[in-house]
């Protein structure tokens, strides 16, 4: 009789973690893909380093993340497709150059990029199930985005990058 006792107590905490929605995580919708992320982790992660990158870029007249041109407005086909290629260039154009003798700060970052390559392997998986589909759109986009990316030196473009991590999140969101 204990032994069933036992057994109905596990079974109702799997239950209970099961179904009980976890603090910051989301759904998002990206066309046919959908993938489970803790946006509220990013958001909080990227608020403790974002007062610094936007006190040192130095750039003002240049968005790489434009809110009009880049991101919104992409028809949800080819939402995943974009992600994909905004977490790569991320990846591996702005996290693995970013440089600082701050230890907390690379932390952070480190943090950032492990989210992000987190979120690059569920949408991989979207990918090889054939539901992240690139159209044109989505490349022509992330073409413009690029153009963006390649005005600026690369130390300037890295804490450019940092900076507009809000605009990203920000479209991330609104693909619920």
């Amino acid at each position: 009789m204990k032994g069933c006792g036992l057994a109905l107590c596990l079974l109702s905490a799997a239950f209970c973690l099961f179904w009980m929605p976890s603090a910051g995580w989301e759904i998002l919708h990206l066309g046919s893909c959908v993938i489970s992320i803790n946006l509220q982790k990013i958001r909080n992660e990227f608020s403790e380093i974002r007062g610094s990158m936007q006190a040192e870029d130095g750039n003002i007249d240049i968005r790489i993340l434009r809110r009009s041109v880049s991101l919104q407005d992409t028809v949800p086909s080819d939402q995943c497709c974009l992600l994909h290629r905004l977490l790569r260039l991320y990846l591996d154009r702005v996290f693995k150059t970013y440089r600082t003798p701050d230890h907390y700060m690379l932390r952070k970052i480190s943090s950032l990029a492990n989210s992000f390559l987190t979120i690059k392997k569920d949408l991989r998986l979207c990918h090889d199930h054939m539901t992240c589909h690139c159209g044109e759109e989505a490349m022509e986009k992330y073409s413009q985005i690029l153009s963006h990316f390649k005005r600026l030196e690369p130390q300037a473009v890295v804490l450019k990058a940092l900076g507009e991590l809000d605009i990203l999140l920000q479209w991330m969101e609104e693909t619920k």
